[in-house]
C-alpha cells in the first residue's frame, strides 16, 4: 500500500470536515427522501411575476410589497440589476424591474428609481432590450404590438416534418413559444395602474413603434431570409383573411393544456408558465378556470421563495438533480448504502421514473418512455442528465440491476437519444438545427438543444460504470464525441454548468471510466493546474461564456473547485500538489456547520444571457470531492450493494 501519511499530514482536519460536511448534508435531506436547494436566478423571476400579477387582475399588495423590497435589496449602486451575482447590470432586466416597482406604486424621483432610469437611457433606453422585454412592455402599452416580430399561431399548424416547425426548437424555447404564439395573435393590452407608464425610458419616441432587425453581411443567409419573411408575415397580420388563425388557436390552446404538469406548471420552468397563463387569458379562460387556477396555485406556492420581508419566483426546482448528486456525494464519502437516508433518497427516486410519452416521441421511435425529469413533476421532459446521474445514484445504492425496470428501462431510453454525432443534448435527439435560431425573435439565449460535452461525460460516465465496454458502438461515439469537442489549450466548454472548469471537470472522469489512459490529458491537467488560484481553490466567473473572455478564472468557490479536483483525481493527480492545496482550501473554507458560502453563479440555464445559483452545489459537489480524494488516497473502495468492493 502506498505511504498516504505526508499527503495526509498536509490536509489537516479532512477527516473531521467530511463527517460535518455528511451532517449537514444529512441534515437537509427531507422526510420524504428528496433532496432540493433554492434555485437563484436574476431579478426578471420577480419582476415578471409581479407583471403577471396586474395583468391577469390579481394583484396582491402585500406581496408586492415584499417584491418590491426583494429588488431593492438586489439593486446595484450604478441602480441596474445584473444577470449573475457580481456580474455587469443589464438593461433588460432593469426596465423590466424599473417597470414594476412603478407598478408596485414607487416613487419615480426616488433616488433608487432615479439611478435605475438613469441606467437604462445611458445603455440606449428601451430599444435597447431584448425582445422578451418588449414583449412584456406591450402587454401593457408600452411598446407597439406592430413593432415585434410577427409570430403567426399558424405555426403550430407546420408538420414535425418540414425543416421548420415547433419541434425544431428545444424543448424549453417550444413550450414558449407555442402560447407566445396565442398571445401575438390575441395583442392584448391591460393598462398600468396611473403613473406606471415609461415613456421617460425612451431615448427616441419612435423606438415604441419600430425595431431595426440585425441583418448579415451577406445577402444569402438565413437570418436575412427570416427577416424578409418576417416582413411577408408582417401584412397577413394585417390581412382580414386568415382562413387558419382560429383552427391554429385551437390547435395551440389543445397544446397548451394538454402540456401543463400536475403541479400546475409548463415545462417545469417558469417562462411558458407565465406565457401559457396569459395565452389561456387571452383564450378567454377566467383565474377560477380549473387549468388556470391550477397554474396560479402551482405558482404562488411551489415555485416561490418567501421570506418576512421579500418575495421571489424560482426560475425551475430541482429536486431529482438535488437527490441524485447528493447521494453520490454521501456515498463517495463512505456513507453505507443501506443508511436509512440512502434508502429513503433511493425510493423516492425510483417513484419519480417518467413513464409517459413526451416531446421527444416525436422525433425518437420503438423505445419506451423512462428516464427522470429535473424537477418534482415533468412528464413531458424528462432529461439525459439527470437520468445519467440517477442511474449513477441508483447503482451506487444497489437499485439499479436488471431487476429494477426503471433502470433497465432509462438505459435503453439513453440509448436511443444519443445524437448522430456521437454526443447527447438534454431533452431531444438531434436538435442542432442551427438556422432556426436565426428567426428574429430569437434573441434569447439557447434556442436549440444540440448535444455538449458535460452532458455526454455523465452519460458515457455512467454507462462505463455500468459495465458498457469501450467498443461498444455507442460508447465509441461517445468517446469520439468528447475528443473533437476538446478546446485547443486542453479544456472542454460547459454548457449546464460555469464553464470550462465544469465541463473539464465532467470529461475527465468520463475518458477514465470509458478505458482512457490518464496520460492522455496532459493538456488538460495542466489547464486545470494553470488555472488554480493562489490561495487553493478555483473559480470562473460567468463571463468566460462572453467572447473573447478569460476562461477558468475568478474567485474560488467551493463546487468549482470540487469539479476541478473530481476532474485532476480521474487523471492520477492525487499526490499533486495542485490537487492537496485545493482540498486544503476546500477544508478551510468550510463553515462551523459543515457546508460552505458560496454566492457566486456556478449554473447556468442559457450561457450569458439566463445564469443560476443552485443553493445545494455549496454543499454536495465539495463533500463529492472530499470523500473521493480521502478514498483514492487511501485505497478504500466504493462498496456496492450486492457486489464485490469495486474502487
Amino acid at each position: 500500500m502506498l505511504d498516504t501519511a505526508p499527503a495526509l499530514s498536509a490536509v489537516v482536519g479532512l477527516d473531521a470536515g467530511i463527517d460535518r460536511a455528511i451532517e449537514h448534508l444529512l441534515a437537509l435531506q427531507s422526510n420524504d427522501g428528496f433532496w432540493w436547494g433554492e434555485l437563484e436566478a436574476n431579478a426578471t423571476m420577480a419582476s415578471e411575476h409581479l407583471l403577471l400579477e396586474h395583468f391577469l387582475g390579481m394583484g396582491d399588495a402585500h406581496r408586492w410589497r415584499k417584491i418590491s423590497n426583494y429588488l431593492l435589496e438586489r439593486q446595484l449602486p450604478d441602480g441596474s440589476w445584473p444577470i449573475y451575482f457580481g456580474g455587469p447590470g443589464d438593461v433588460s432586466i432593469t426596465t423590466e424591474a424599473y417597470f414594476a416597482l412603478k407598478i408596485a406604486g414607487a416613487d419615480a424621483s426616488s433616488p433608487h428609481m432615479t439611478r435605475a432610469r438613469e441606467f437604462v437611457r445611458r445603455r440606449g433606453g428601451i430599444a435597447s432590450t431584448r425582445i422578451f422585454t418588449k414583449f412584456w412592455l406591450a402587454l401593457f402599452g408600452q411598446f407597439d404590438w406592430d413593432a415585434l416580430p410577427a409570430m403567426p399561431p399558424e405555426a403550430i399548424l407546420l408538420s414535425p416534418r418540414l425543416p421548420i416547425n415547433i419541434y425544431a426548437f428545444a424543448s424549453w424555447a417550444r413550450a414558449t413559444i407555442v402560447p407566445i404564439l396565442v398571445v401575438s395573435a390575441h395583442r392584448p393590452v391591460v393598462a398600468p395602474p396611473p403613473g406606471a407608464d415609461v415613456d421617460e425610458l425612451y431615448l427616441d419616441p419612435r423606438d415604441r413603434h419600430g425595431m431595426n432587425f440585425r441583418r448579415d453581411r451577406w445577402p444569402l443567409s438565413w437570418r436575412n431570409a427570416f427577416v424578409a419573411l418576417d416582413r411577408v408575415l408582417r401584412l397577413h397580420e394585417r390581412s382580414p383573411w386568415k382562413p387558419l388563425r382560429r383552427r391554429a388557436l385551437a390547435a395551440c390552446e389543445r397544446w397548451i393544456v394538454d402540456h401543463q404538469e400536475e403541479d400546475g406548471s409548463w415545462g417545469g420552468i417558469q417562462p411558458p408558465w407565465v406565457y401559457s397563463l396569459i395565452a389561456l387569458r387571452c383564450q378567454g379562460y377566467s383565474n377560477d378556470h380549473p387549468v388556470m387556477a391550477k397554474g396560479i396555485r402551482g405558482l404562488l406556492t411551489s415555485f416561490a421563495v418567501e421570506t418576512d420581508d421579500t418575495w421571489t419566483m424560482q426560475p425551475c426546482l430541482s429536486p431529482v438533480w438535488d437527490t441524485a448528486l447528493a447521494v453520490i456525494g454521501l456515498r463517495e464519502a463512505g456513507v453505507a448504502a443501506d443508511h436509512p437516508a440512502m434508502r429513503r433518497a433511493g425510493a423516492w427516486l425510483l417513484e419519480r421514473e417518467v413513464r409517459s410519452p413526451g416531446d421527444w416521441c416525436v422525433n425518437v421511435h420503438g423505445v419506451d418512455p423512462g428516464g427522470w425529469p429535473f424537477e418534482f413533476a415533468n412528464e413531458k421532459y424528462p432529461d439525459t442528465d439527470d437520468t445519467a446521474e440517477v442511474l449513477m445514484a441508483l447503482r451506487l445504492l444497489g437499485l439499479d440491476g436488471d431487476g429494477q425496470p426503471p433502470a433497465r428501462r432509462a438505459r435503453a431510453w439513453l440509448r436511443a437519444m444519443q445524437s448522430r454525432n456521437g454526443g447527447w443534448g438534454a431533452f431531444d435527439r438531434d436538435n442542432t438545427s442551427a438556422f432556426v435560431t436565426k428567426v428574429p425573435f430569437a434573441d434569447f439565449g439557447a434556442t436549440i438543444d444540440p448535444p455538449s460535452e458535460d452532458v455526454t461525460a455523465h452519460i458515457a460516465e455512467m454507462f462505463a460504470l455500468d459495465g458498457v465496454p469501450a467498443g461498444d458502438a455507442m460508447m465509441r461515439h461517445a468517446v469520439e464525441y468528447l475528443w473533437q469537442e476538446q478546446q485547443p489549450d486542453g479544456s472542454w466548454f460547459g454548457r449546464w454548468g460555469s464553464n470550462y472548469i465544469y465541463g473539464t471537470g465532467a470529461a475527465l472522469p468520463a475518458l477514465v471510466a470509458a478505458g482512457v489512459a490518464p496520460s492522455r490529458f496532459r493538456r488538460a491537467t495542466r489547464w486545470l493546474i494553470e488555472r488554480q488560484n493562489a490561495d487553493g481553490g478555483w473559480g470562473e466567473s460567468c463571463a468566460s461564456y462572453d467572447p473573447g473572455a478569460e476562461r477558468g478564472r475568478g474567485p474560488s468557490t467551493a463546487s468549482q473547485t470540487a469539479w476541478a479536483l473530481l476532474g485532476l483525481l480521474a487523471a492520477d493527480e492525487v499526490h499533486s500538489d495542485a490537487v492537496r492545496n485545493g482540498i486544503a482550501w476546500l477544508v478551510a473554507a468550510q463553515r462551523a456547520e459543515g457546508g460552505w458560502d458560496e454566492p457566486e453563479f456556478t449554473g447556468t440555464g442559457f450561457p450569458r444571457d439566463f445564469m443560476l445559483n443552485y443553493h445545494l452545489y455549496r454543499d454536495y459537489w465539495p463533500l463529492w470531492a472530499l470523500g473521493r480524494y480521502r478514498r483514492m488516497l487511501t485505497g478504500s473502495p466504493v462498496h456496492l450493494p450486492g457486489t464485490d468492493p469495486l474502487s
